[in-house]
């Protein structure tokens, strides 16, 4: 049941002149929990004439704004907008291998593979083993050591894929919370010294210099990444080798899927960052995990097309929330032992706040991205010309919007590059009140009440 006061707002909302327009917008923010709120002015003029040919503000909207979808990439925060952001890498992604959206349908006919980096280990933990569908145990040990802290490090428990335990270190005084933190901060780093390494590898396999490399083969790419559950990001890419005119023109011949997966082993094994030492903190080398995962992507086969964008686009909205920590920044002045999370997040959060705080770490910013375990880069990235682009789909999607609006009367026919547009905008808050947070639920068919905030 709402509160009294939830209730009372409900009523004026409904009894409210305005109601209409009001559920319009709701339902033009497609369920979105923390929609935006806009209040400003567009003007059309025609620039020959000086005509005022459209005017639109937000003085004539209920409660003076216009609510805009947040349009985040998380799921945690707003699914809605979450969905529509991993629809659009779904197609970006699928466009790189099979064409459309500006690429060539030929692209499917170039060397291919599906790459997963891992991190290394930084001690044991829990995890849930599998076998031709039996569910193993944990880590048994028959002769099983005791660490230093009194605790057997071993594990006998066939866990459910549930377990709050999954991801927790055997025994956490010994887990490497420092190590951790640190091959999350770097591992932007180490991706990119590893894509160098990747093209010099290839060049050596063909005889030819980085230059002469670029005339002849380009390699584009599109990751993702993906947290473990014991805290550490892993890659998913797909790496697409292409000739000079990417994505238009095929490689050369030597440039195979077996080259470039010769080029990913060898590069996975020799690249490696090294972390700032911090007084007592001595020098870390991080390289990646010996778990490496490469696979080619076909049509028809195990592996196909659909699946990687599938997958990709999944991991596209999601963050650290499987590890058990906030979507939100947290502060060194916050009582860690207070807020809800686990407890092997809460240690990871602590290492990357007191690691935050010496000077000679301060470039990795460790302090504002403590709630995401160190990790400070973009969740998904590609090369240039991989393939489209997230702003063209939006575009796209605007394009079809406007000639929407047109079609129905809202706006006049004219053409856009040729008229005068002057707009001023401010922002005037987010989210919902608590009724109309009930009301905007029961429009859209969404989950809004769940989002644990409010109206600002």
């Amino acid at each position: 049941m709402p509160s009294p006061h939830a209730a009372a707002e409900i009523i004026s909302r409904l009894n409210d002149p305005h109601y209409a327009r009001w559920a319009s917008q709701i339902r033009r923010t497609g369920g979105c929990r923390q929609p935006i709120h806009l209040r400003g002015h567009v003007e059309h003029i025609d620039p020959a004439t000086g005509a005022l040919l459209h005017r639109y503000s937000t003085r004539t909207e209920p409660d003076g704004v216009l609510r805009v979808p947040c349009k985040t990439r998380r799921a945690s925060r707003c699914p809605a907008c979450a969905e529509i952001y991993r629809a659009d890498t779904y197609q970006l992604i699928r466009a790189g291998l099979v064409g459309g959206k500006g690429v060539p349908e030929t692209v499917t006919a170039h060397p291919c593979l599906f790459v997963t980096l891992t991190a290394p280990s930084f001690g044991t933990v829990h995890a849930r083993r599998e076998k031709n569908g039996t569910v193993l145990p944990c880590h048994p040990r028959r002769d099983a050591a005791t660490c230093p802290h009194g605790r057997v490090m071993s594990c006998t428990a066939r866990h459910g894929a549930d377990e709050m335990c999954l991801g927790e270190p055997l025994c956490p005084d010994c887990y490497d919370y420092a190590g951790s933190v640190l091959f999350n901060a770097l591992a932007p780093e180490l991706w990119r010294r590893f894509t160098e390494a990747l093209r010099r590898r290839l060049a050596k396999l063909a005889g030819l210099t980085l230059r002469e490399l670029r005339e002849q083969a380009v390699v584009s790419f599109a990751k993702v990444a993906e947290y473990q559950r014991r805290g550490v990001v892993h890659f998913h890419a797909v790496i697409r080798l292409d000739g000079p005119d990417r994505p238009a023109s095929p490689p050369p011949a030597w440039a195979s899927a077996e080259a470039l997966a010769d080029a990913v082993r060898h590069a996975a094994s020799a690249v490696a960052v090294t972390s700032p030492a911090a007084g007592e903190e001595p020098a870390r080398v991080l390289r990646w995990g010996t778990q490496l995962d490469i696979r080619p992507i076909t049509l028809d086969g195990e592996l196909t097309d659909q699946a990687v964008a599938g997958y990709i686009a999944k991991y596209a909205t999601k963050a650290a929330e499987c590890v058990g920590t906030l979507d939100r920044r947290v502060s060194p002045l916050d009582d860690l032992d207070a807020l809800p999370l686990r407890e092997h997040a809460r240690r990871l959060i602590a290492e990357c706040l007191r690691l935050g705080g010496l000077e000679e770490m301060a470039d990795l910013r460790l302090i504002p991205w403590a709630h995401m375990l160190g990790f400070r880069g973009h969740f998904s990235t590609k090369s240039r010309r991989y393939s489209t682009t997230l702003g063209a789909l939006r575009e796209a999607r605007a394009d079809h919007m406007r000639a929407g609006a047109v079609s129905t009367g809202r706006l006049p026919l004219f053409e856009e590059d040729t008229v005068l547009v002057i707009s001023e905008w401010e922002y005037a808050g987010k989210g919902y009140s608590a009724g109309d947070a009930i009301l905007a639920a029961a429009l859209t068919g969404s989950r809004l009440l769940d989002s644990g905030g409010g109206y600002e």
